[in-house]
């Protein structure tokens, strides 16, 4: 078992930033990539990026590239979600992921779930 716990949602204004923290603790080598997700009411939960173990490979959703970057560091079994120049769009429960490869997680096919964490941007 792997278990995720995020922090660092909030509530801002449009072009600000947020850093969203994922802690990993338990058997986090049976599932070394780590993610994040998003989700509104009513909408299904959206893939946002993922990075595999050593952080070479990342992936993003088209709207979030060169906004939002993705980091680890495996010292401390932490991901980090770094929101830069942040829209109302952006709205959504975050979600942090764990699987197999930065490519699973890409479509869809997650070992393990957070328990997700409010960001809100104002207009």
């Amino acid at each position: 078992q792997v278990q995720l716990v995020e922090s660092g949602g909030g509530l801002v204004q449009a072009g600000a930033s947020l850093r969203l923290s994922c802690a990993a603790s338990g058997r986090t080598f049976s599932s070394p990539a780590m993610g994040w997700f998003r989700q509104v009411p009513g909408k299904e939960r959206e893939f946002v990026a993922a990075i595999s173990w050593d952080g070479g490979t990342q992936y993003y959703l088209d709207s979030v590239k060169g906004r939002f970057a993705i980091s680890r560091d495996n010292a401390k079994n932490t991901a980090y979600l770094q929101m830069n120049n942040l829209k109302p769009e952006d709205t959504a429960v975050y979600y942090c992921a764990a699987s197999e490869t930065a490519a699973s997680l890409k479509t869809r096919r997650v070992d393990y779930w957070g328990q997700g964490t409010q960001v809100t941007v104002s207009s």
